[in-house]
């Protein structure tokens, strides 16, 4: 990456963490994926120290599964994965998974957009994601590329329509079988189709519990 968008991306992220602490939520910054995946393995460690073994929930989320960390993640001594996505479970089971993932002690996802002022907006297909980040697990650990930074929520939410919306139709089109019009244009429509997988927005103001969700902002690009 050039050296003065890194340098005006680790200022901004300077600030937003700043912003985070103030909504009792935790942050920290990391230049490249690599160091993420090394930061979201230690933030794990450190949830499950003296706890015992932990289970983690996996959500679906492009910027952790480009880095290949739900294998790591899986790897990792004393943790077992959650995995709704593993091979062979029929949808059923893929949502009872989803279901005892609330009680899951630590989730792993990411965030559709994060605010200059530390808001975290999202918009989920089933809503155990943000039914999760907002309450059950113990530790919420969210890898956000800083090409999800908004200037507010209005900012926010055009930017999940815009980007975030039609990339994850175009992903699970084919396993699902969806036919939104989204899938035509590029376009968020803001449609009513039988296969909408555009269904609960979430705003996250502030977390009750002081830095039960803990942000890892990347200085590389990550997911939609």
């Amino acid at each position: 990456m050039d050296a003065p968008v890194l340098r005006q991306r680790e200022k901004l992220a300077g600030h937003i963490i700043k912003n985070l602490a103030k909504r009792k939520m935790a942050g920290s910054f990391v230049p490249t994926a690599q160091e993420a995946r090394a930061e979201v393995l230690r933030l794990i460690g450190l949830a499950g120290s003296g706890a015992g073994p932990a289970r983690v929930i996996r959500c679906g989320s492009e910027s952790v599964g480009g880095l290949g960390l739900w294998a790591d993640i899986a790897a990792l001594p004393g943790v077992t994965l959650m995995d709704p996505y593993a091979p062979g479970l029929t949808r059923e089971q893929g949502a009872e998974l989803r279901r005892q993932g609330l009680l899951a002690d630590i989730l792993v996802a990411s965030s559709n957009a994060i605010t200059l002022d530390g808001r975290l907006v999202n918009l989920d297909g089933t809503g155990n994601r943000v039914a999760g980040m907002t309450f059950g697990p113990r530790k919420v650990i969210l890898l956000v590329g800083m090409n999800k930074v908004a200037a507010d929520v209005e900012g926010a939410m055009g930017r999940v329509r815009a980007i975030a919306a039609p990339a994850n139709n175009m992903r699970l089109a084919e396993a699902y079988g969806l036919k939104n019009p989204c899938l035509e244009d590029g376009r968020c429509h803001q449609c009513a189709s039988e296969t909408r997988i555009c269904n609960v927005w979430s705003i996250i103001e502030g977390s009750a519990v002081r830095d039960r969700i803990h942000v890892v902002l990347v200085g590389e690009d990550l997911g939609y």
